[in-house]
């Protein structure tokens, strides 16, 4: 019997890309075919190897019977049956019982009967099973198989969901497509459906008239999960994406957006992968009116319909292991065109371009930024574009015995509208630690800086502590450090703890800091982050040029389950010559408020943190920030609350605020659960006198329900915006999202 009955095996398992409606999606009880090992290897490529328990011969109607546990090796492809028998004068070749095939990919195909010509590359499955080796299950009543391969089911349905609960007992899938035919092409590894539909949770929900999508790990161009979303401002939303496959590592997405209220909106999203790096680049574009007149919570009065659009870029490429290139590009045609359709809420929107040399010991990074702002009021000719920004670091070991460090960075700042600032500056900064036979760490720091400013149009800047001298300015910077930790670490129960007291002494001469711009270093708060800085402002444009000492104390708690960490500190300035640092930061008297933090964890269950600053008069706070989580990873509260109340009235930069942020999960059921977030603007105009707050002021909330199991994701959201900036109204918007996971494309 030298026939090919491995393209049996194979028209088998095609066959089962169609499944169907009625037909039984469980696991069949038998198992698959045994490994190759289990059988001889046949001698070609036409020739079958098989075993079975009895073989019989008759003459008469010349028809030959495997049976009891037939199985059969070609070219890979493997078969178990109860019985096989071959017609010779008929041709007909008919398998039956208990029948599983398993071809060279790993498929596993299970029929009750096959009947095949004496060809054996054509034929006829009954009652049919797959399982796919990459996922997911075809069945099917009847299928048929051509001379090419193609494979044509009737009456089938195909899932890639599990088909049993975590206990092993039979369920329904999440979601399958049932259809009257399916077609199956091996070449394109594509299945097309005719008559199909879409069944989630065993209910009839979207119709497919004519629907196809690929298996295997490939992907190919088709349609995607639509989205529907419902608010006040555009009516009801419809999105309906188009997934083009260009290349293995380039892909394209075409989303329509239809709306009820307003001119439909095109969406276009680019990617593309190399062996050096990854770009993507996402747009919109639509036509509708915009408001030009914009106030924060007041209706526009006057509005013009235009082209409205966005685009956002990002790439990456390491070029070699030293040398890289990234961007980033973000732009939109007005302030309020994101707000309107909902896709971002960013307030400020940055471009920059990057080049960057690493090796073990120095870093060069050439690059460039420029921002867009979204803010309500700002003017964007203020906002400055930064070209070239150089930055050039080398670390040097052993110097000395510590490690040495030298910068040299430049900046150019222009504005279409303000002020110009071009900075560059050489640094150069020693470490050394040593540690003392009573078990401290002291770590001695030497830094110098010299600095050339040159400025234009200072006047144009409102706030004159931000201005500098106009033209060319030099400054030199110079400061010497101590600082000392001495850790006591013991046992405390089943745990340790560890108490650090440290001291940090720092001298530094007067520097000419107002001669100078500051455009970096203009938000100054007093953290537990920066207390024990070389320089407590943010940026190179600011130096804090008084002698002090920094005293503070870290504890550390660590108990099974349970971990705390604190920290406390103040520092004091020897000189008595007035700070540059404005009031109301913690550091504009000699001795400065106190600054903390503690952070609690319970296990998985509970998260905790706290930072505070405390004013060093009466100890009111100044600065309290809460963050806690409780819960599980399904079931948890989150809760946010910020408060700065340091009376800063002539600084933009350092105005007070108040706001809470609330957000949880409720898990219900294995895979349902509901959810909701808030934040809420509790500031009032005894700490902001230009805020619009009454002190209870709703910004945004979300209430939602979602399903998400191993192959879907369902779920239905309310939102609520309580701001309106011109034509980005106020009000609700209902969004309906549809995942169906391990669907071909």
């Amino acid at each position: 019997m030298k026939r090919s009955l491995g393209s049996l095996a194979l028209g088998l398992t095609l066959a089962i890309a169609g499944p169907a409606v009625a037909q039984d999606l469980q696991d069949r009880s038998l198992p698959p075919p045994p490994p190759e090992s289990a059988l001889p290897t046949p001698a070609t490529e036409d020739q079958i190897d098989f075993s079975s328990d009895l073989l019989t011969y008759d003459s008469n109607a010349d028809v030959v019977t495997a049976t009891g546990e037939v199985r059969l090796l070609r070219d890979g492809n493997r078969l178990r049956a109860d019985r096989v028998t071959w017609n010779r004068k008929t041709g007909q070749v008919v398998a039956d019982g208990n029948i599983a095939v398993t071809n060279p990919e790993g498929d596993v195909a299970y029929g009750d009967r096959i009947e095949l010509t004496d060809s054996l590359k054509d034929g006829v499955v009954d009652n049919m099973l797959v399982v796919l080796d990459e996922g997911g299950r075809i069945a099917a009543k009847r299928g048929t198989r051509s001379e090419n391969g193609v494979v044509t089911v009737d009456s089938a349905a195909y899932t890639p969901c599990s088909v049993t609960t975590s206990a092993g007992c039979p369920k329904e899938p999440s979601w399958k497509i049932t259809a009257l035919k399916v077609r199956y092409d091996p070449t394109r590894k594509r299945i097309r459906y005719t008559g199909a539909g879409l069944t989630i949770f065993g209910l009839p929900t979207i119709p497919l008239p004519s629907f196809s999508h690929s298996i295997g790990d490939g992907s190919d161009s088709g349609l995607l999960a639509p989205s529907i979303r419902l608010d006040r401002v555009n009516g009801l939303e419809v999105a309906v994406p188009y997934y083009f496959n260009l290349a293995p590592n380039r892909d394209l997405t075409i989303t329509p957006h239809v709306f009820t209220a307003v001119l439909p909106m095109l969406q276009a999203d680019y990617r593309s992968l190399s062996s050096k790096g990854a770009y993507r680049v996402q747009g919109y574009g639509t036509v509708s009116r915009r408001s030009d007149d914009l106030v924060l919570g007041a209706s526009p009065t006057g509005t013009q319909r235009s082209f409205r659009g966005y685009v956002d870029a990002v790439g990456r490429f390491q070029l070699n292991p030293n040398w890289s290139v990234s961007g980033s590009l973000r732009y939109t045609t007005d302030q309020t065109f994101l707000r309107r359709y909902d896709i971002s809420r960013d307030d400020r929107l940055r471009n920059n371009i990057s080049v960057e040399r690493i090796d073990r010991d120095s870093m060069l990074s050439i690059s460039g930024w420029a921002v867009q702002t979204l803010r309500v009021g700002d003017d964007q000719g203020m906002q400055p574009i930064a070209l070239p920004e150089i930055d050039y670091r080398r670390r040097f070991n052993g110097l000395l015995g510590g490690v040495a460090q030298v910068q040299l960075n430049t900046l150019a700042l222009t504005r279409t509208e303000g002020q110009d600032t071009q900075r560059a500056f050489l640094a150069a900064r020693w470490d050394l630690t040593r540690y003392t036979p009573l078990g401290q760490e002291v770590t001695f720091t030497a830094y110098g800086r010299a600095d050339a400013y040159n400025a234009l149009d200072t006047i144009d800047t409102a706030v004159a502590s931000y201005r500098g001298d106009e033209g060319f300015t030099g400054r030199g910077i110079a400061a010497l450090a101590v600082d000392v930790r001495w850790p006591f670490v013991g046992p405390i129960g089943r745990g340790t703890q560890r108490i650090s007291p440290r001291v940090q002494l720092v001298a530094s001469p007067r520097i000419a800091n107002l001669a100078v711009p500051n455009e970096d270093a203009r938000a100054v708060d007093l953290e537990d982050s920066n207390l024990f800085a070389l320089n407590r402002f943010a940026g190179y444009d600011r130096f804090e040029d008084s002698s002090r000492v920094t005293y503070g104390l870290d504890y550390a708690l660590d108990l099974p389950g349970v971990a705390v960490s604190a920290t406390i500190g103040q520092s004091y300035r020897t000189s008595e010559r007035a700070s540059i640092l404005p009031s109301g930061t913690g550091l504009d008297d000699r001795f400065s408020d106190f600054v903390g933090r503690t952070d609690i964890r319970f296990r998985e269950l509970v998260t905790f943190t706290h930072r505070y600053r405390l004013d060093k008069d009466g100890l009111k706070i100044r600065r309290n920030e809460l963050d806690a989580t409780v819960g599980s990873r399904r079931t948890y509260v989150q809760v946010g609350y910020l408060r700065l109340n340091r009376d800063i009235d002539e600084l933009e930069d350092l105005q007070d605020r108040e706001e809470v942020r609330v957000a949880g999960r409720v898990a219900f059921g294995p895979f349902w659960s509901a959810f909701a977030s808030g934040t809420i603007d509790l500031t009032d105009k005894s700490e902001d006198s230009l805020s619009i707050s009454d002190g209870f002021d709703p910004i945004r909330h979300r209430v939602g329900v979602q399903y998400e199991d191993d192959c879907l994701r369902l779920g239905l959201t309310w939102k609520r915006d309580y701001q309106r900036i011109g034509d980005a109204r106020n009000g609700s918007s209902y969004l309906v999202t549809l995942a169906l996971k391990n669907l071909g494309r």
